[in-house]
Parts: structure tokens; sequence; C-alpha cells
């Protein structure tokens, strides 16, 4: 039994299925990263496929189902005057994938200016855009490249003594080649909770930067010494001023999701609240609202509430809650 101010609701413990960005089928064979001899062999393997990305962009047919464009690796060394080649998994033909950051010369990584050509049948999207559109397969090729993409990117440089580092591990470790530390690829948790009061309505938030009418569940970096649920009752108190259940049970696990903008991993919770006058911040959140599903559903379709994206688990949250899919009409941009 819950601990809340009324009467306890149930709390559904099922686990969130097919998240947006939570799928994939490649097997990560980590074990090869560090075998240069196999990494050269999967790379010349005939089913290989090498994926560019440009500036966190993909590559992807234009159209209402579209597929990631995947390059062979001669098509790659042809077109580059450098390459960085790391491997996100192999398939079930006996090649792999792999991420290819080249640098074209004269132009850097993030050069907005000369943007890198696009292959041929493709165009330039951003994640957020496409996510939700791709398949199982290529989602998992996409979030996986775009978070290792990212990291390098921001990481050039040793942390220790700023020296410029050296990739290693088949594009998985960073080493310096002065202090010979390595560096690797960091993934930030943060809790993210669609909190319930005992009339089952659901506590959304509105970030003081986001456009009017924007709501989302509260969410919140765990912080260093932290647990995952600790975090959710801070992150609750902090933001909304709400305070929750002390019961263990008042605070349910539900899944986990990759969240590459541009390293998190979203823990998703369902939490019971036990008081209801709301204070927030003012600062990262400006407003913060206690929802019934028929104010929800009045709301978005007059157009003056939209909740996430579909590619988010902020969504799944909200329609688990809700008890539907909710109409994508509903979304925001």
């Amino acid at each position: 039994m819950g601990s809340g101010i009324g009467p306890a609701i149930d709390l559904d413990r099922r686990l969130l299925r097919d998240l947006m960005l939570g799928r994939a089928t490649l097997d990560r064979a980590a074990h090869l990263r560090t075998e240069p001899q196999r990494l050269d062999e999967l790379w010349a393997h005939a089913s290989t496929r090498v994926l560019l990305l440009d500036g966190g962009r993909l590559p992807v047919t234009d159209g209402k189902t579209p597929q990631l464009v995947l390059l062979a690796p001669a098509d790659v060394d042809g077109d580059i005057a450098q390459t960085e080649r790391h491997l996100l998994g192999t398939n079930t033909n006996g090649g792999a994938v792999f991420l290819a950051r080249p640098t074209l010369a004269g132009t850097s990584d993030d050069d907005r200016d000369h943007p890198r050509p696009a292959p041929l049948g493709a165009i330039w999207v951003g994640l957020r855009e496409v996510g939700a559109h791709l398949d199982d397969h290529d989602a998992g090729i996409a979030v996986t490249a775009v978070a290792l993409d990212s990291w390098h990117r921001s990481h050039p440089h040793c942390a220790r003594c700023g020296q410029a580092t050296e990739i290693a591990s088949g594009g998985w470790v960073r080493r310096c080649p002065d202090d010979g530390s390595e560096h690797y690829p960091r993934t930030d948790p943060a809790v993210i909770m669609l909190v319930r009061d005992e009339y089952d309505r659901a506590l959304l938030g509105h970030q003081a930067a986001w456009p009017e009418g924007w709501f989302s569940t509260l969410a919140g970096f765990v912080e260093p010494g932290e647990t995952a649920e600790a975090a959710v009752r801070r992150e609750v108190l902090e933001e909304s001023g709400i305070h929750l259940g002390a019961d263990p049970d008042d605070v349910v696990y539900l899944g986990s999701q990759p969240w590459p903008f541009p390293s998190s991993l979203m823990l998703g919770y369902h939490a019971r609240a036990a008081s209801h006058d709301i204070a927030v911040d003012g600062v990262e959140i400006g407003e913060a609202r206690w929802f019934s599903r028929e104010q929800l559903r009045d709301e978005c379709a007059a157009g003056t509430l939209r909740v996430p994206s579909s590619i988010s688990i902020a969504r799944r949250l909200i329609e688990r809650w809700y008890g539907e899919p909710l109409p994508e009409s509903w979304s925001r941009p």
C-alpha cells in the first residue's frame, strides 16, 4: 500500500515495450574491438556496410518509410581524405556495420558552411525527426552511431593533460599518447517520471524555454552517490514542490531508453504523489499542472496543449497512464 494523501492508486508495473530508441538487432561484438586483424577482415567483407554522418545527421531515403543509406567500404575509402572506422556490430551474414567518421580535406567535422554531400539517394535528417519511422534494424544502428559520434566530436582531447587522443578498440576508446590514460564513451543516467495523485491525475511540466503549450513529464540527471529512485524523489520536489510517497512501492521502474542528445540513458518511472500543492522554481520549470485524462484529451484536441513526440520515453509514460496511444496530431513538432 502506498503512502499517498488519499486512497492509493494502482501503479502498473509492466515494463514498457518497443521504445522507439530502444530497438536493436546488431550483435555489438565487443570482443572484436581489440582485434585489429579481425576488424580489417570485417571491413573487407562483402556484406559489410558503412554509415556516414554529417554533424550528427543521418543519411536516409526520402519518403514515408525512410531507411538508412549504408555504403560499401570501397565507396567510403574512395571519397574521403581520412576515416575513423568504428565497429557498431556484426550482422548475421558474416559482415558488420561500421560508423565512418571522415574528415574532408579543408573542413571540420562540424563545418556547417561546407556540409558533407549526402550519399546517392539520401538526404540528411536528424535522429529526432526520423527515429520513429525507422525499422528496428536501422533504429538500433542510428542510435548507437549518433551517440558514439557525438562523444568523439566532443571529447577529442585527454581530460587529464589536454593532449589530442588517439582512437582505439574499434572506436570505443580514446587513448592519450602522453599519459596512457584511456577514455570511454560516456552515458549519463537520467530519471524521467510521470507522477500521479490519488485522483489518478498526471503531473506534467512546462520548461521555461519551451513554446507555450508544450508539456511533458518531469526529468533530471542522477547525481553522484544517488540511487535512481532517490533522484526521482529529489527531482520531482525540486521542479514541482510535490512530495512523493515514502513507501518503496510509490516509485515504480518501467523501463529505459537511450537518448543520444548527447549522451543520456533515460530511466522511466511512474510515481505516487503524497502532496497536491505545486510550487515550481520558475527558472527551469515555468509551470506544472495536474491533468485528468479528460483535460489532456480536450486541450490536445483544441491545440492548446502539445505532448512529446512518439520517439521519447516521456510519450510512452503518458500513454501508459492515459490507457491508449495518443494521436500523432497531439505531438509537438
